[in-house]
């Protein structure tokens, strides 16, 4: 340091004010050294009333007075959960997923073949996973079936469905449906699943597959629309009277995605375009782009959440 240098930092009160404070870290006495970008502590100078000498420093890290706070985990060990329409699509993403990240798996959904196929490639990969074939709209059989299972720490209640139609031609039969599968089976499946949390006094994560669809509006979508309005709404009811039982109920709403499933509808070029000119990002989404978001609402990284809505949809909603 020069000699201009070393004057200002001797004569600047604020300096002085950050020195004394510092000094006394050290049994009163200590001074700050740096080297790089780390400062040090250092012990006082040896005086001649003690005997000291030139002896050697001993340096101490000014990092050790630093709090750093911790980050959550990400794993589900030891968790139990239950995805209903888990044999493709949303549902098969979220439990691959989920048992990526330690939880032991129950893909529900109605088509056997579909469960049993899925539960065989995620053991195949070494991860934990069992088939459930149910109907989520028999309400008595989800009700015994989730009874008589161990408490599921996790829900991925995603089973839905849509029937587009102007309004003017949708037909009561399709309204029924949508509502039937998309709140009426929806609501009393997190009911089922925060019933047995509470007997058990266990923690859980309860996320609702919404949709953008659940906070806008659009054509062709009125059905659709107030179904996943309907469940944004019972989510954030639930998480009222739940979080004192320490069970979280967050919404997950994805924008259109790119699936087997959705990819023949894609191939009409003027819904297509529709679908991208909403989309900020300029492109449909992956299924792979829904699962952190998931991991991260069943895990402990989002203890803090609840009665949430977590949209992915590329912007669509922004405006």
């Amino acid at each position: 340091m020069c000699a201009c240098a070393a004057t200002a930092d001797a004569t600047c009160p604020t300096r002085r004010r950050r020195n004394e404070r510092v000094d006394g870290l050290a049994c009163g006495t200590a001074h700050v050294l740096s080297r790089g970008t780390a400062s040090y502590l250092s012990p006082p100078h040896p005086s001649s009333a003690s005997g000291g000498g030139s002896g050697p420093h001993v340096w101490r890290c000014m990092s050790s007075l630093v709090e750093l706070t911790r980050t959550p985990s990400f794993r589900l060990d030891g968790k139990r959960a239950l995805v209903t329409g888990g044999g493709r699509g949303i549902g098969l993403a979220a439990a691959s997923a989920l048992a990526q990240a330690g939880a032991h798996v129950t893909l529900a959904a109605r088509t056997r073949a579909d469960v049993e196929a899925a539960t065989e490639a995620i053991r195949a990969r070494g991860d934990k996973a069992e088939p459930l074939v149910l109907d989520v709209t028999d309400l008595g059989a989800v009700q015994a079936a989730i009874a008589n299972a161990a408490p599921f720490n996790i829900l991925i209640n995603n089973a839905g469905t849509n029937r587009p139609a102007y309004l003017l031609d949708v037909k009561v039969e399709d309204f029924d449906l949508i509502f039937d599968l998309n709140v009426r089976a929806a609501f009393f499946v997190a009911q089922a699943v925060a019933r047995r949390l509470i007997e058990a006094t266990q923690p859980g994560s309860i996320i609702n597959i919404s949709s953008q669809m659940g906070h806008v509006g659009a054509a062709r979508r009125t059905v659709y629309c107030a179904s996943k309005h309907a469940m944004e709404g019972f989510t954030k009811a639930m998480a009222i009277e739940l979080a004192p039982h320490n069970v979280r109920v967050n919404s997950l709403g994805p924008t259109f995605l790119e699936t087997p499933m959705t990819r023949p509808f894609f191939q009409n070029e003027a819904f297509r375009n529709e679908v991208l000119s909403k989309i900020k990002l300029g492109r449909l989404g992956q299924l792979e782009e829904l699962t952190g978001a998931i991991v991260f609402l069943a895990s402990e990284a989002s203890s803090l959440m609840t009665g949430a809505a977590m949209v992915i949809d590329g912007g669509w909603t922004a405006e």
